[in-house]
């Protein structure tokens, strides 16, 4: 079947909601944020926050041949280089956000493209062994698709992050036209995160003054009706959502839209775990978990060492947060549970990029991320890359 990956008007317009979504549906589950276990971190973040600590996996050894520093046991390997081909696919500059999906007894592997004009989505399929059986793009046309979140249902919301960006719905099987979902506001988007609990997809906005968001659709799994919504209150403890008036609005930025809405300094990654969303904010280094059931917000991590330059979040299947860094040394750190944080990995000669598009495949023992621009600095030069080794579960 010829893959479609431009958005689309007229026809795609009906093909939404739950029609379109059941037509991406796989025969195999995705390794979604709602089968994650619950991490408890939340603890550590009331008893003043995260700490520095040896971590579980021990410190890192010399940097192996990809010059990435790793602990003993774990081994790493490069899927994509920006500009080069793999599995008959060019691969996209300037590689972000990314998400894994169950495909039968392999996987998939999506990463967005940050760069204007052209932006979209790029995706690799894996067999059951790891082998990369084929490359294609699943949206483009877009602009600087940054980071983005999986849903419950297996697609990949990708995030704009421009002034008036948009949130695509992308099938990662690459079967349907991705579809933009304006419901859920034009802003400077950055991730997204599903919380089926509750219902609801929580947003964040990268602007130094920007809000934390999210929008209620009308019908669980069809995003193309819905409120948005943006959390209001005092800071940290608890907090309140309000309805945005006009989510589409050109005159007036949604995050300043409400009064009393808490400002986030640059906010970045996002996920959602047994009841806890986790989001980072650039601007003032922080890690925040928001307790859904309890409408609470806390400071997990407020400090400048080891982790430094917060971004991508990830929540591993031992309840383990994996943040990446955009700057600081290059780092993807682990906190636990029992609030101690430390580095996982560093990648050595990569001071002008930043790291992106955490991910785990499905059985939990392979990461995926990306260096954005790699150890040139340029978008031409990213590199994503595979870690495997003896991950908790």
């Amino acid at each position: 079947m010829l893959r479609r990956t431009f958005v689309r008007s007229g026809a795609l317009a009906a093909l939404t909601g739950s029609l379109w979504r059941s037509a991406c549906a796989a025969p195999a589950p995705a390794a979604t944020p709602s089968a994650v276990p619950s991490p408890t971190p939340t603890a550590a973040a009331r008893a003043g926050g995260a700490v520095r600590g040896k971590g579980p996996y021990g410190a890192l050894a010399k940097p192996d041949k990809n010059a990435i520093a790793l602990a003993e046991g774990f081994t790493s390997r490069v899927v994509g280089r920006s500009g080069q081909r793999v599995g008959g696919l060019t691969w996209h500059p300037a590689p972000d956000g990314g998400a894994c999906f169950a495909d039968g007894d392999g996987w998939i592997y999506v990463s967005n493209s940050e760069v204007p004009v052209v932006g979209g989505v790029s995706a690799l399929r894996f067999g059951p062994d790891g082998t990369i059986k084929t490359g294609y793009r699943i949206l483009s046309g877009t602009d600087r698709n940054c980071a983005g979140g999986a849903t419950p249902w297996n697609t990949w919301l990708s995030c704009e992050e421009t002034v008036r960006g948009r949130v695509f719905e992308c099938d990662p099987y690459g079967y349907r036209a991705a579809a933009p979902r304006l419901a859920m506001g034009r802003f400077k988007h950055e991730a997204a995160a599903c919380d089926p609990d509750r219902e609801v997809v929580y947003l964040t906005e990268d602007e130094p003054d920007g809000c934390f968001y999210r929008f209620r659709p009308q019908d669980w799994g069809d995003l193309t009706t819905g409120v948005l919504e943006v959390m209001v209150g005092d800071g940290p403890g608890p907090v309140r959502w309000r309805r945005i008036p006009n989510p589409s609005a050109s005159y007036e930025p949604t995050r300043d839209q409400v009064e009393n809405a808490i400002r986030f300094n640059g906010g970045e990654g996002c996920y959602y775990s047994g009841g806890f969303c986790y989001f980072t904010t650039k601007g003032d280094n922080r890690v925040w978990a928001y307790d859904a059931a309890a409408r609470e917000l806390s400071i997990l991590y407020d400090a400048n060492a080891p982790l430094k330059g917060v971004d991508n979040v990830y929540v591993s299947r031992s309840g383990d947060l994996f943040v990446a860094e955009d700057g600081g040394n290059m780092e993807i750190n682990i906190i636990t549970a029992d609030g101690e944080v430390a580095p996982f990995l560093r990648l050595v000669g990569h001071g002008r990029s930043e790291i992106t598009g955490l991910a785990f495949a499905p059985d939990g023992d392979r990461l995926y991320f990306s260096s954005q621009r790699g150890t040139t600095g340029s978008n031409r030069s990213g590199v994503t890359y595979e870690v495997t080794g003896p991950f908790r579960t």
